[in-house]
């Protein structure tokens, strides 16, 4: 968002949080990780109880075999997980190569590089550990640079906040509307002459349409934007699922399963069908770092819908 967008009193509280959030990320990181963190953990969980009851729901849908103790035991490290992404995201104010190298780690970084060559590609991810961190992949491919795709936020100064935050010389971000069209323009050049990895967080609730593709998910019915099975398909991209396993607090490693080679002939809603698949197998393995708190689920399933 252009500072020309904003009136005068937005651009002040703009500056204002901007340089907090500078300050923030100067601090040292035992005072963020473990003062702070802690402090926005006991907050989330036990004073605001922030979408208690949405998040009580999804774990109890999603996980219809689990105790209540388990369940109880989920929802409190997810809080943990809630509370840590908001440190994870204010630290993003001063960040070098050096720091995101040090913050992520990269599982399979050769093998990765090989099998991309100089390609575009694909990375669908999820609402899954610190999904912010994978903008940090141009740290270590400098000849890729990362198009994150979102949904801007509603409220301007938010929006140009998290502009300064996400954008930089590895990552740019365009709002989910305007993706196709950037790909297109620049797919034959290339974005400040370095190749395109389209980024796309797909665990999004989309808008239910008619022809909407119903997959079964977390024992649950359940739409998914199928944006990037049809940007792979119309323009021959390869596909991998984009992994992220918290290490310990603020530290994390990438990982990379391929979904799609870019040529093979599939079924429709077969790479979004992949993607599902990969998704629902690591929130198995680590529900708490998945962001139980979004509204997932308010599609619901007419009887007579196809899947």
């Amino acid at each position: 968002m252009k500072r020309t967008d904003l009136n005068i009193a937005q651009r002040i509280w703009l500056e204002i949080l901007w340089r907090m959030a500078r300050l923030f990320a100067a601090m040292p990181y035992w005072f963020k990780f473990h003062v702070v963190e802690n402090l926005l953990f006991f907050v989330l969980c036990y004073c605001l109880r922030y979408r208690m009851q949405v998040v009580r729901r999804n774990l109890r849908n999603s996980f219809p075999e689990k105790s209540d103790e388990e369940l109880a035991a989920i929802r409190r490290r997810f809080y943990r997980t809630l509370a840590e992404l908001i440190v994870d995201t204010i630290d993003l104010a001063r960040l070098t190569p050096d720091k995101g190298r040090s913050i992520l780690q990269v599982e399979g970084l050769e093998e990765h590089l090989r099998k991309v060559g100089g390609r575009d590609w694909i990375a669908m991810t999820a609402h899954f550990g610190c999904w912010e961190y994978c903008s940090f992949w141009g740290f270590y491919a400098p000849t890729q640079i990362v198009v994150a795709v979102y949904h801007p936020l509603r409220s301007k100064v938010a929006e140009a906040l998290y502009q300064r935050l996400r954008n930089g010389d590895y990552a740019t971000t365009v709002s989910m509307k305007e993706s196709l069209r950037f790909y297109l323009r620049h797919r034959d050049k290339g974005f400040r002459g370095k190749n395109l990895v389209m980024g796309l967080i797909a665990d999004q609730n989309p808008p239910r349409r008619p022809d909407s593709h119903w997959f079964r998910f977390l024992n649950q019915d359940t739409i998914f934007f199928d944006g990037g099975e049809k940007l792979a398909l119309r323009c021959r991209l390869p596909v991998y699922f984009v992994r992220m396993d918290r290490l310990q607090r603020g530290r994390y490693r990438m990982s990379f399963v391929p979904l799609y080679d870019g040529e093979e002939q599939v079924a429709p809603n077969e790479i979004t069908e992949r993607y599902v698949r990969e998704l629902e197998r690591v929130i198995r393995e680590r529900p708490e770092l998945w962001m139980w708190s979004h509204r997932r689920w308010k599609h619901k399933r007419m009887p007579d819908a196809e899947r």
